[in-house]
């Protein structure tokens, strides 16, 4: 910051300039800049350090300036390094000395940490709004697939019947988690380290209570220290962001699995699909594999700032510009993905019929015949054992569960009766399983009335948060 300093005798190369400049990226943080400037600049007039009158003037300025950058009229130069003295600069440029006096009691240290709190708890809110939106899709499909009966799997090996419902409802916990999750990282994000200053808080009687309130914060941070070399916030955000394409990514395997010619469970959309360039006969789960693909840029950004702020010691140090551009490359990503997954599961249609029948493949209604064994009195690892003997006989003579004789049955224990198809048919076998988050019509509608009265309290309180706006 060489334009502001009488230490330097010689004017810094272009090269360095261009090397710690951040003004290339720094737009984002226009809005938030002015407004915690605004902020501060109240601040420093309630308390008598300037007049009144040079707090309006600069608050008025400061606003013309944003709606100059807003509308492109202002062009930023690397000279002045980063947002914060390319807006100081342009202030002092219109109104003079008066100017130069609105950094009184801050440093760019405080200011910096408080532009990325108030950037972050804007879009941890717009995170969670396409959140919700997934989470709503998801449950208005739920709704219409609670007797779609589908098999679930361990090991990609056919396991259990379930419900189409019971499988979309496991992946409303994973979002709702991510919701919650945001909402946590919010709450700790939220409080304001404006005054905190370079690291030792400063001799003016800055109202820090007064200045974290109009920033819309729930108080001030406890300790200056703290205050400018924290990026906890930006941390919690980015590893919240990787946990949300963690669930992404493994939605999209799923998607890319079943709506493959040898599974179809599901029909993508042509408009989430794209065709090959010598095979025509093809319809590719881009879309998903490219969200797939891209949860490893964000593990990326997640990785590059822990790294960066493992081995920095107190307060601040030039490492910590390197968080910006893995921030909002990592909010950028995971916004449009959850945007394009939202625009491709809405649009996926459950081919239900070829999911029953996949249902009759694979044994897996297995654990209900050891089931009905045991109800009968027989101990379950005796049942279970019996009924593995069962499957090998089904699969050296090409037979299922369901149409084995019950002659047969009867080979392997005389507890069998006819009442064992209706034990093992596969709506039965999903029915059954009535215990809370399980895949029967009861369960199922139970969660999806807990997740009803989730959406809308938390929609509500998406409304009712404000974006940060002082003006």
């Amino acid at each position: 910051m060489q334009y502001f300093s009488g230490r330097f005798k010689e004017k810094a190369s272009n090269s360095i300039l261009e090397f710690h400049s951040t003004i290339q990226f720094e737009d984002k943080l226009a809005y938030y800049d002015i407004m915690g400037s605004i902020a501060h600049v109240r601040g420093l007039g309630k308390q008598g350090i300037v007049t009144v009158e040079e707090a309006e003037l600069i608050e008025k300025t400061l606003r013309e300036i944003l709606e100059d950058i807003e509308s492109k009229k202002i062009k930023f130069s690397i000279e002045y390094e980063d947002i914060h003295m390319n807006v100081e600069k342009n202030l002092i440029d219109r109104i003079g000395d008066i100017g130069k006096k609105l950094h009184t009691g801050r440093s760019r240290n405080d200011q910096c940490a408080l532009d990325l709190k108030l950037y972050i708890k804007d879009e941890i809110k717009k995170v969670q709004s396409y959140l919700m939106e997934l989470i709503e899709i998801l449950i208005k499909m739920a709704k219409e697939n609670v007797k779609t009966y589908m098999p679930g799997f361990t090991h990609l090996q056919k396991a259990q019947p379930i419900s189409f419902a019971h499988y979309l409802l496991a992946y409303v916990e994973m979002f709702k988690r991510d919701y919650k999750r945001l909402e946590n990282t919010f709450e700790l994000t939220n409080y304001s380290p404006l005054g905190s200053a370079a690291l030792a808080g400063t001799s003016y009687p800055l109202d820090m209570e007064y200045t974290s309130k109009v920033l819309g914060f729930k108080g001030p941070i406890a300790n200056s220290l703290d205050g400018v070399s924290d990026r906890d916030h930006v941390m919690s955000f980015i590893s919240d962001l990787s946990i949300i394409m963690v669930h992404l990514s493994r939605f999209c395997e799923e998607i890319v699995v079943y709506s493959s010619n040898d599974f179809s469970y599901i029909e993508l959309s042509d408009k989430f699909s794209t065709g090959s360039s010598i095979m025509p006969q093809k319809k590719n789960p881009d879309a998903a594999e490219l969200i797939r693909g891209k949860s490893g840029r964000v593990f990326g950004d997640m990785m590059s700032i822990l790294t960066t702020m493992k081995g920095i010691p107190l307060a601040y140090n030039k490492d910590m510009q390197e968080d910006k551009e893995a921030l909002f490359d990592a909010i950028d990503t995971v916004k449009k993905c959850i945007d394009v997954f939202n625009g491709m599961i809405s649009t996926t249609k459950p081919l239900k019929e070829n999911m029953l029948k996949a249902c009759h493949d694979g044994f897996i209604n297995a654990t209900d015949v050891a089931d009905y064994l045991t109800n009968k009195g027989m101990s379950f690892r005796d049942a279970y054992k019996i009924v593995g003997s069962i499957v090998a006989y089904c699969i050296d003579n090409k037979k299922t569960l369901d149409n084995l004789s019950m002659e047969e049955y009867k080979t392997y224990s005389e507890l069998f009766e006819n009442d064992i198809y209706e034990e093992i048919s596969i709506e039965k076998c999903v029915e059954k399983r009535t215990t809370i988050g399980g895949p029967s019509e009861k369960s199922i509608n139970s969660h999806i009335e807990s997740v009803d009265k989730f959406i809308e309290k938390e929609v509500e309180n998406l409304k009712s948060y404000k974006l940060n706006d002082i003006f």
